[in-house]
């Protein structure tokens, strides 16, 4: 497992939990407006070493509850498994960020009670899901992810970064047909980070309206979408 970094703790990344969060190197992604690319295009340069990683955790037991693994992809790693394993022996919970593409590796994950939340992005509707995503015949796997956690018992969300050059508010109402019944879906907002794969100032957050539209039109569906990261010009 190659680790590219760590933010040391967060409210925000863990429902219910005070965590930290910890990059995992590689994707087999190619979205465009992906905010991590250093991640993506250098999975041959981990910044921190698993045996910092467990030290530092060694160190805020008792001051963390939770570990969120993000990347990247994490399911890239086919070692993914033992290192749940030993974050756990540690008495921590863990919630796991997927793109979705590795269906048979989220289900051992899941089966092996190794996962306390699963937070899976939807890039966007099917007809434009290998354009968003950057990469092509995938989107079977995607949907097999989105029906075992929806058929599952483990806690999970879906998530949808929302950029205006990608999305129209008829993508949301598809994705909600898609997702119908799901009760944790999240737009998120979109934000340059400087570190965009495609390059800065190609993609854009979209504005209050177009957010509030895309919202309702996911809403028809699945009644406790939320957005997050976005601001609407009446609060």
């Amino acid at each position: 497992m190659q680790l590219g970094g760590l933010q040391k703790m967060t409210l925000l990344d863990f429902p219910g939990r005070v965590a930290c969060t910890v990059f995992t190197v590689g994707c087999n992604f190619r979205c465009p407006f992906c905010h991590n690319s250093s991640l993506v295009l250098s999975p041959d340069l981990p910044e921190l070493s698993q045996a910092e990683f467990f030290a530092f955790l060694q160190k805020r037991r008792g001051l963390l509850d939770g570990v969120a693994i993000t990347g990247g992809e994490p399911l890239l790693h086919a070692d993914l498994p033992a290192f749940l394993e030993q974050i756990r022996a540690l008495g921590y919970a863990v919630k796991l960020d997927t793109n979705g593409a590795f269906p048979d590796r989220l289900r051992a994950i899941l089966e092996a009670g190794l996962a306390d939340y699963v937070a899976m992005d939807v890039k966007n509707s099917r007809e434009k899901y290998e354009q968003t995503a950057g990469v092509t015949g995938i989107l079977p796997q995607v949907e097999q992810s989105a029906a075992l956690l929806m058929g599952g018992s483990t806690p999970f969300e879906f998530r949808t970064t929302l950029v205006d050059e990608l999305h129209e508010s008829a993508d949301f109402a598809a994705i909600g047909r898609w997702i119908a019944g799901t009760e944790r879906y999240f737009i998120q907002g979109f934000v340059d980070s400087g570190d965009i794969l495609a390059g800065g100032g190609r993609f854009h957050a979209a504005g209050p309206e177009k957010a509030k539209t895309c919202l309702e039109a996911v809403r028809a569906f699945v009644p406790n979408a939320q957005l997050r990261g976005v601001e609407l010009a009446n609060g």
